[in-house]
């Protein structure tokens, strides 16, 4: 996976589209609408670049912005894309959840897939190039066993051989969308309970996982809306109104979360694009965040996909480079030359088309909650008919992804290699004396990365924290009440008296008109005040003719 860094000048006011365009321009892609560029903000809280707005006002760090383009929307079959080109970016994409433990897999499936991208990427098997042992000198998942290595060159020896790097691809991509945590980019969040979990959006619907259990599984013609506030996650549900709560860990985090729902919802569950509402974060219209998705849904892309007609733009592919720390990457050259005046460079990191390692590889995964478990492989119909309950879990020993890893955040100020002790592989002495120097190191409480007694008093602490800050959220929404209420009584009577003033001939008009208050109101308030704006009127236009 070689790593190109472009950079591109724009102008001040330049919106994400045009960098969208232009970098779909550069990588020769038509079928775009299933990528999208993404950016970490000095808060270390991930955003998606909005298309319709300008890049500048989004982005809270001072230029050069560094961005990454990656995957988005999930295709709900990827082996069927229309190009080559689409096909082998998702694969690129699948290839690294796969590395960095969001797709999760049994043994023999994990075997599968990594024969399938080795034969992809180095070709058949050869004795004089490929020596005992080679598959061993590749990581394709946060930890490998020798039982699983040697499965790998079995498969890549004997059951592939002759296929092509597309042929093995499109395999690829069918072996992965079956699997149910395919198109998983997980959000870490707490249930009621303080229990860490992770939510996420599929092309099949809404999932929630604990280690390596789904727990929730709402399609999303199940899913009737999405809510947040602060901290806190709604998800309404059509059958038997069921409501799930969850808390995310910064109120950034929610509204990120909240608004990949939005989008997601919008793409994968509507018709046409003309059917995509403004979507508000609560039920008042004066109060929280309002959203609305721009784009092609799903199977408007699909149906504009079947419209193209052009000879195959050329893929040039990566070879994989055989290391235990930083598999598969290369990195690209860097352009330098950037104009600044009245511009902005923006740097795009483009791993064949997809997020840069400086987005994900140079920062510690969490270590997994629970261990020896994996998810049981299902056809597509049985995984998109549980919406409810708990997923099935493999009785196998050993899985090589054992839980749903939180998508890793740059640390740019540390040059961290991607596989660490904590997740089965070797590290480095320089990356231990980093990691016992500065990086935080977690324990197997999941993602929040705390033992059991830190856990239960972070509960108790949390469960404290929530009911203060909802007694304030009920103060400050009656105080908002109150305010719109008074707002709204006040406009409503600037509107009467200007009705009652006017030579409107409506038989309730006459009757306010003849009643003692108004005849009072009209002669001691109105005609003063009348007379006094249309003496400061005449003032204020004589200095404008003398002038």
């Amino acid at each position: 996976m070689a790593t190109a860094h472009v950079v591109i000048s724009l102008q001040r006011d330049a919106k994400g589209q045009y960098l969208f365009d232009l970098i779909c321009h550069h990588l020769n892609l038509l079928e775009k609408d299933y990528f999208g560029i993404r950016y970490v903000d000095p808060d270390k809280q991930r955003h998606w670049l909005e298309v319709t707005k300008s890049i500048a006002k989004q982005i809270k760090s001072q230029p050069p912005f560094t961005m990454c383009l990656r995957v988005k929307f999930y295709p709900p079959e990827p082996a069927a894309l229309k190009e080559e080109i689409t096909r082998y970016l998702v694969f690129l994409q699948i290839k690294r959840d796969l590395y960095h433990g969001r797709l999760l897999c049994k043994t023999s499936d994990a075997a599968m897939l990594a024969a399938f991208i080795l034969q992809a990427e180095i070709g058949d098997y050869d004795p004089g190039k490929h020596p005992e042992g080679y598959s061993s000198k590749f990581q394709f998942f946060p930890k490998h066993s020798e039982k699983l290595e040697r499965r790998i060159a079995d498969i890549h020896k004997t059951e592939l051989i002759g296929q092509t790097p597309e042929t093995s691809e499109r395999n690829f991509l069918q072996k992965a969308q079956m699997l149910e945590t395919y198109g998983v980019d997980p959000h870490p969040c707490k249930d009621v309970s303080g229990n860490p979990a992770f939510l996420a959006f599929t092309p099949f619907g809404f999932v929630v996982l604990q280690g390596n259990k789904r727990v929730h599984f709402l399609k999303w013609n199940e899913v009737t809306k999405l809510k947040f506030e602060g901290k806190t996650f709604h998800i309404y549900a059509n059958q038997k109104e069921v409501i799930l709560t969850y808390f995310a860990p910064t109120p950034e985090a929610c509204k990120h979360l909240w608004k990949c729902g939005v989008e997601h919802q919008a793409f994968y569950k509507l018709e046409k694009s003309s059917q995509v509402r403004t979507v508000s974060s609560s039920n008042l219209f004066f109060k929280g965040s309002r959203f609305r998705y721009s784009g092609r849904v799903a199977k408007e892309v699909m149906e504009q996909s079947a419209k193209i007609k052009r000879e195959p733009p050329e893929i040039h592919r990566a070879g994989l480079v055989p290391s235990r720390s930083c598999p598969s990457i290369t990195h690209g050259p860097r352009l330098s030359s950037v104009p600044r005046t009245r511009r902005r460079a923006v740097h795009i990191s483009i791993m064949e088309g997809l997020e840069s390692l400086r987005d994900s590889a140079h920062s510690t995964p969490v270590r997994s909650v629970s261990h020896g478990e994996c998810f049981m492989p299902r056809s597509r119909s049985q995984a998109t008919d549980a919406s409810e309950g708990t997923a099935v879990i493999s009785d196998e020993a050993y899985s090589p992804s054992d839980s749903v890893l939180p998508t890793p955040v740059a640390e740019h100020s540390m040059e961290l290699a991607v596989s660490r002790q904590i997740n089965g592989a070797p590290c480095s002495i320089e990356e231990e004396k980093e990691s016992e120097a500065g990086t935080p190191s977690y324990g197997e409480g999941g993602d929040f990365g705390a033992d059991s007694r830190s856990a239960r008093e972070g509960a108790w602490g949390d469960s404290a924290l929530s009911e203060v800050e909802q007694v304030n959220k009920f103060v400050l929404s009656v105080l908002r009440l109150l305010l719109v209420t008074i707002g709204l009584l006040f406009v409503l009577l600037l509107l009467l008296i200007i009705l009652t003033e006017s030579d409107l001939d409506i038989a309730f008009l006459r009757d306010i008109r003849q009643t003692p208050e108004f005849e009072q109101f009209h002669y001691e308030y109105f005609c003063p005040l009348r007379r006094w704006f249309a003496c400061k009127l005449r003032w204020v236009g004589g200095l404008l003719i003398n002038k």
